[in-house]
């Protein structure tokens, strides 16, 4: 009788087994993802703290682009332990996340709320399916990835709680950031 763990996939199914491509797709995309992240804070907080007016977002602000700097440092150490190359595409990475981060501050604050729950819920359903696919073969990524959707899951909640879904045009502008999100994440996987 053969194991289920080692039997191939149905035509059409998944795999049983998580693979070493596959690990090393899930931390490419993951690494991309925290560093736009910082980026996007990053930019943000900058164009809030230019105004004493915006201080508190800007502090704000800072500490999420902080705590995904924890999430980037993590999978820093992630890609090298697992002999794994960030993205090739890193680089238009950082420069569409800085323009996002900005232009969405210089639309005013709900505007960057909306920026941050559009990521965030990509971001959170991004990591549930990858906690579904770790949780039997990889424990320990598994709870990495657990821990790092919490932080998500509360940076999403803030922004909704401070007026995200309130942003002009929020409709198009959320629906143009999640499609954006998605793109990013398929494009990081394989290049």
């Amino acid at each position: 009788m053969t194991s289920t763990a080692n039997r191939p996939a149905r035509p059409g199914g998944k795999p049983n087994k998580l693979t070493a491509p596959r690990i090393k797709e899930m931390l490419r995309v993951d690494h991309a993802g925290e560093y736009a992240a910082v980026a996007i804070y990053d930019a943000q907080a900058k164009v809030f703290g230019r105004s004493p007016k915006t201080a508190k977002i800007a502090k704000q602000l800072k500490h999420m682009r902080d705590e995904e700097q924890e999430h980037l440092d993590a999978f820093d150490d992630l890609l090298w332990a697992n002999n794994t190359r960030p993205t090739a595409l890193i680089g238009l990475w950082k420069l569409a996340s800085t323009g996002l981060g900005t232009a969405t501050a210089l639309m005013g604050e709900k505007a960057a709320h909306a920026c941050t729950e559009a990521v965030e819920n990509v971001i959170e359903q991004h990591y549930a399916s990858q906690i579904e696919e770790t949780k039997d073969s990889h424990p320990e990524l598994c709870a990495t990835f657990t821990k790092f959707r919490e932080d998500e899951l509360r940076h999403r909640d803030t922004a909704i709680a401070h007026g995200a879904k309130d942003a002009p045009a929020y409709p198009i502008l959320t629906a143009l950031i999640t499609a954006g999100c998605k793109t990013a994440i398929k494009l990081s996987e394989k290049i």
